[in-house]
């Protein structure tokens, strides 16, 4: 217990983090001042304390996964929010233990493997998140089934209320037109494309590695009598033929991995028409280039990483694509988890017997580990609009605005 004793010594001063050891003996950490955050843990074995001390970046998570670490006061999203609220990363960013130059070494070694996401390989990791069956997914997210960032033009509106305005931001900063071709890449299940439809008049297909999400977003286009206007196709980006007036991407750039930003980037002005707008949204990271956590990169996506700002431009610049628009997304991401933490949590039974008990500790453990990281981390959203030539657009922002005004509707409850 020493060395876990040690590291959480050190680390948490706010807030009161008590953890009783399998031999019984209490420890707190933190000033335990009023109104601050309470967490009790307790260990289950003798060897669970050196464990997680002993693998920083890993180890907590898999002992309160195998039920090693088990939380008696709060729940593994207060645990996780107090832990990383003591290092924020505007005040420095400390974190819980710091690897060893070795270690962090062969951390990078692995995670720039793991960015190469040659065609075969990003249909697997697709797939192993993806494709965990439609049921988990219509417990914890909106009707619309949108599995990206919300914009909460208000931090008191409903999940639901909070997509819809995020389709219309995202469909305003399209400048679109009727009867225009849009390419939707990584379309999930459907939702963006057939709302684009629905509210522009305008063509799209959708692509996607997911064969769930693919036969759901073609059911769904059917149901709406447009499959003749909305089609879905199971292809990776690289392979897509034509010529689209507007393209849009929500979520799927984080699985493309930095070796292959320039190929994307290449890729998408050859498919842009020349006044083409496209739109960029992705998760990022507001410092320099960094690395996937372990956890993450093991259990959820695996070949998955959030890029740096710079390291988005660099790659779109060397193709000349024009950032025309760019806009940061700090807290929304935080309030769109929160909406799905709370959803998975009210939905235990179902999930666990959908799974098991470990699957749903996991699936809790990552959306508690997401929230805190746009909330206290160095984790936000990037909404970057691209243009071919520099006369596409109106020469001011007021489109937008006034654009997204008549787009936005009201969503019952």
């Amino acid at each position: 217990m020493w060395l876990l004793d040690r590291m959480l010594s050190r680390f948490v001063r706010r807030g009161r983090f008590v953890v009783i050891d399998a031999d019984g003996s209490r420890h707190e950490y933190g000033d335990g001042a009023p109104g601050q955050p309470r967490v009790t843990i307790r260990l289950k074995d003798s060897k669970a304390a050196n464990f997680i001390a002993g693998h920083p970046r890993l180890g907590g998570a898999e002992a309160f996964m195998d039920g090693r670490l088990v939380i008696e006061e709060g729940d593994i999203a207060g645990m996780i929010d107090l832990v990383r609220g003591n290092g924020t990363w505007e005040k420095g960013g400390r974190s819980l233990a710091q690897p060893n130059p070795i270690r962090r070494a062969f951390g990078t070694t692995r995670m720039r493997f793991d960015r190469l996401n040659w065609a075969a390989k990003s249909k697997r990791n697709v797939a192993h998140h993806y494709d965990l069956g439609n049921r988990l997914y219509d417990l914890f997210l909106d009707a619309d089934r949108q599995y990206s960032c919300a914009y909460f033009t208000d931090p008191g509106n409903s999940l639901d209320q909070a997509q819809a305005d995020k389709k219309a931001h995202i469909a305003a900063k399209l400048n679109l037109r009727p009867r225009q071709r849009v390419l939707d890449i990584g379309c999930g299940w459907g939702g963006m494309a057939l709302y684009l439809n629905r509210v522009a008049d305008v063509d799209v297909l959708g692509i996607t590695l997911s064969e769930e999400q693919l036969k759901t977003a073609r059911r769904r286009a059917e149901e709406a009598g447009v499959a003749d206007r909305v089609k879905f196709e199971l292809i990776d980006y690289r392979d897509v033929t034509g010529t689209f007036d507007r393209i849009v991407s929500v979520g799927m750039f984080e699985h493309v991995g930095p070796p292959h930003y320039r190929t994307f980037f290449a890729k998408c002005r050859s498919l842009l028409a020349e006044d083409g707008v496209m739109l960029l949204h992705t998760i990022g990271r507001m410092g320099g280039p960094g690395v996937t956590d372990a956890f993450t990169a093991k259990y959820i996506f695996p070949g998955g990483y959030n890029p740096a700002l710079s390291e988005i431009i660099s790659a779109s610049e060397r193709v000349k694509l024009i950032a025309s628009d760019i806009e940061t997304l700090r807290l929304h991401y935080a309030h769109t988890i929160q909406h799905w933490y709370d959803r998975t949590v009210a939905a235990r039974e179902q999930i666990v017997a959908m799974y098991d008990e470990r699957f749903y500790r996991m699936w809790t453990l990552y959306l508690a580990g997401a929230m805190a990281a746009f909330r206290h981390g160095g984790m936000c959203n990037y909404q970057i609009q691209y243009i071919r030539r520099r006369d596409a657009l109106p020469i001011t922002r007021d489109y937008i605005a006034a654009a997204e005004a008549g787009l936005r509707e009201t969503v019952p409850g």
